[in-house]
């Protein structure tokens, strides 16, 4: 279902995200991602003069290398666009990256170690969204392991991440009925059938 119709309005900035993933011929995964915002009017800037509408305010790039357990084994992040000549001189502190685990506390380590003057807000929080980029594009990995597929001890992990996969709905119900913790369907094993209204005789 598409947004209500807003109200008359004036169009002033556009964000774009772009995120891709590659499977590597070496056996490792790049996760790469890309942010640009643009303003629709022109305006000056003290470092860069005047900014014409459509021109790139900001343009950051990242690449994430991951092996299969999701730990990163290289970076490379770049400022293409930023307000400031200061901008760019960022990127390289990144690296820091390098041996971290895409996975539970992401957002939390980048938060640690990329928080002040130790990053750049744009890449940091393009970066936050990357995690499931990379979960999405090493699924066929993922979809191997017992845990994900609900054949080992553990309850896979997807279950109780979202709306769609909260363990009382129809989707774990379907997929991994062992942890379903939903109500049984009407008769189903164990399930005593409904009293009907009324109480009375016929």
């Amino acid at each position: 279902m598409p947004l209500p119709p807003p109200v008359e309005r004036e169009h002033l900035h556009t964000r774009r995200y772009q995120f891709e993933g590659f499977q590597r011929t070496d056996g490792l995964w790049d996760i790469e991602g890309r942010i640009v915002d643009e303003k629709s009017y022109s305006f000056s800037n003290h470092d860069r003069g005047t900014i014409p509408a459509g021109e790139a305010l900001h343009h950051m790039e990242v690449r994430l290398t991951v092996d299969e357990d999701f730990r990163i084994v290289d970076v490379a992040a770049t400022t293409e666009s930023g307000p400031f000549h200061a901008c760019p001189a960022i990127a390289p502190n990144y690296k820091k990256l390098i041996g971290a685990r895409i996975g539970a506390g992401w957002r939390a380590s980048l938060k640690q170690l990329f928080a002040g003057t130790e990053g750049c807000t744009h890449i940091t929080e393009m970066l936050g969204a990357m995690a499931t980029v990379a979960f999405q594009t090493m699924w066929p990995v993922l979809a191997k392991r017992p845990e994900h597929r609900g054949t080992g001890d553990k309850r896979p992990p997807l279950i109780d991440s979202c709306h769609a996969f909260s363990s009382d709905g129809e989707v774990v119900r379907r997929e991994w009925p062992q942890y379903y913790t939903g109500p049984k369907p009407v008769g189903a094993p164990g399930e005593k059938p409904a009293k009907k209204a009324g109480g009375g005789r016929n």
